[in-house]
């Protein structure tokens, strides 16, 4: 893609989209994202005028709270598995990280007696809404 057509296209957690729109995207009727908001399930960004302002990330938070619910699970059991969902991929994040730098270190200064690791690929799964 160009530069230019690059910089027309908002970042996944740019807050650029009104409640309308964001309920036109989702599927979803706004007073059901003005629920979720309130129940803390959605949390989109707030203008200075506490006008909510929801990104393509929100979105597709919508959009799994919405399956998640069609599933029949209530909305605590839905938050404690978004939260739990959100600290699996930081671990899955911070423990890549870490092999880089295990990795580095052995590379600097490999150990007697142990032989290196093969590396492997780190694989985040994420399912398709």
């Amino acid at each position: 893609m160009s530069d230019e057509l690059n910089n027309n296209v908002p970042a996944d957690d740019a807050a650029v989209y009104v409640i309308s729109v964001a309920a036109e995207i989702s599927g979803l009727h706004p007073q059901t994202l003005r629920q979720y908001d309130k129940l803390g399930l959605v949390s989109p960004s707030r203008t200075e005028g506490r006008n909510r302002r929801y990104s393509l990330r929100d979105i597709a938070l919508l959009r799994a709270v919405q399956k998640l619910v069609g599933e029949g699970i209530n909305h605590a059991g839905v938050k404690r598995i978004i939260e739990l969902e959100s600290a699996m991929a930081n671990m899955a994040l911070e423990v890549a990280q870490l092999r880089i730098e295990v990795d580095a270190l052995i590379e600097t200064n490999p150990p007697k007696g142990l032989t290196r690791r093969r590396p492997t690929e780190v694989i985040i799964y994420k399912e398709e809404i």
